[in-house]
């Protein structure tokens, strides 16, 4: 084979010849274009947060959000709902939706979860965090609190009041009237009559109280 392909370039080697020069400009193009792609996402057109800009007039690269935008979700044209308020600006007495025994069962759970650790289970202010040094909030039992309107409690939810934080970042608009709701349940345990139980359940709280020897407690 060597002495009849003395004078000329073996075929064998002429095809590897060809092949490895084939491979070397493929990696050659991949790294040229892998090193452009890493060259791009460098220098991507676009500004760090709060670092400045020489294109806009006041210097700012961030934008001002446009006037009238606002966030999906966040349309809020429910002032009632979303404000404690009504037509005329004040703290209204009305609820926005039907006050159901679901959703008095709702403010409760949420109630027990955000309220009890300042207020206590009944909402005579003696909390947990209160026993352990936290400024005392007046009960809801005082006649100041049973008067005011269901607007002034949501208010004092969402935005609070005195030493009070306000919970609007955890506590959504339907649930603080949720939680006005069963302040009201709240406030009404602890001043009802037997005159405001129903005719057909005064026999079973009669039967309760006369204990279960007729009368011995």
């Amino acid at each position: 084979m060597r002495t009849r392909y003395a004078n000329e370039e073996c075929p064998l080697e002429r095809g590897h010849g060809s092949l490895k020069g084939y491979v070397t400009v493929a990696l050659v193009l991949s790294v040229a274009m892998l090193s452009a792609c890493r060259q791009d996402m460098h220098d991507q057109p676009k500004y760090i947060p709060l670092r400045p800009s020489e294109f806009f007039a006041d210097g700012r690269s961030a934008r001002p959000i446009t006037e009238g935008t606002v966030a999906r979700g966040h349309l809020n044209d429910d002032t009632l709902l979303n404000t404690g308020k009504g037509a005329d600006g004040k703290p209204s007495n009305e609820f926005p939706m039907p006050v159901t025994k679901a959703l008095i069962l709702r403010g409760e759970e949420r109630y027990n979860i955000y309220c009890a650790p300042c207020h206590d289970r009944t909402g005579s202010g003696n909390g947990m965090i209160v026993r352990r040094g936290y400024r005392r909030p007046p009960t809801y039992h005082s006649d100041r609190l049973r008067q005011q309107p269901n607007g002034f409690l949501y208010d004092v939810i969402a935005n609070g009041f005195g030493a009070m934080p306000d919970y609007a970042a955890q506590i959504p608009p339907p649930d603080r009237w949720a939680i006005v709701a069963y302040i009201r349940a709240l406030q009404l345990s602890q001043q009802a009559s037997i005159d405001d139980v129903p005719p057909a359940a005064r026999g079973r709280l009669e039967d309760a109280a006369r204990g279960p020897l007729g009368g011995v407690k």
